[in-house]
């Protein structure tokens, strides 16, 4: 069993460096303070960056990326100024959801300074927060050392072998937890990695297998 999780490791160790070889450092999260990266996230779901950065400019100028600024604007305001992410009304609701969390619990900094397992809870047990999202937070605006799944992760390692097509959340999540070291800044720059390469090359119709920087991992006949 040691030898298998040695062998997994040096798998996954062999991605991430022919990953950064061929992209070099991306610079992630994009966000000027700890609570963008956290409305960041939220705003992320189900629509692309772009969409998130202009939602995101629109609340800079209203001066409202504080908890206690976001927390006091009426939601229908915030939901007409994060329009360009989608699903704006619910995102609002989600926003201000976490914003109340946050004033409960003594502002940003307490919040999260919270351990890893109690913050994760935490978070999810936030309205909307789902695990991706907790996960984006933890890591990227707390800096725990958690990894991040999404779509592109699920849809390469799959294509790889290396998960099973009906592999939920954890299950994949547990593929980089239980064989990598616990390391918030490679994790870090190992999911902004992988949304290079899905977005680049491991296209859900068109992938570019033959000029991917991981086609020296793909198994024969895929």
């Amino acid at each position: 069993m040691k030898q298998d999780k040695k062998k997994t490791a040096k798998t996954l160790e062999g991605y991430y460096a022919a990953m950064l070889a061929s992209f070099g450092p991306q610079g992630w999260w994009p966000g000027k303070t700890r609570f963008e990266m956290m409305v960041g996230a939220v705003l992320t779901q189900n629509t692309a960056w772009t969409n998130v950065e202009k939602a995101i400019g629109a609340l800079r100028k209203e001066k409202l990326l504080t908890p206690e600024r976001m927390h006091a604007v009426e939601e229908g305001e915030l939901a007409s100024l994060i329009r360009s992410a989608g699903y704006f009304n619910i995102k609002a609701r989600r926003l201000k959801n976490l914003t109340a969390r946050l004033l409960e619990n003594s502002g940003l900094d307490r919040f999260l300074r919270k351990d890893s397992s109690g913050l994760r809870g935490e978070l999810l047990s936030i309205n909307g927060i789902g695990p991706e999202t907790a996960d984006s937070i933890m890591l990227y605006a707390a800096g725990k050392s958690e990894f991040v799944v999404d779509a592109y992760t699920k849809r390469i390692f799959t294509r790889h072998g290396l998960i099973e097509e009906n592999a939920g959340y954890e299950e994949v999540k547990a593929l980089f937890m239980d064989n990598l070291a616990p390391d918030a800044a490679v994790f870090n720059e190992y999911h902004a990695l992988i949304v290079r390469t899905g977005k680049d090359y491991c296209r859900t119709k068109t992938p570019l297998c033959g000029e991917c920087p991981l086609k020296g991992f793909l198994p024969a006949g895929r």
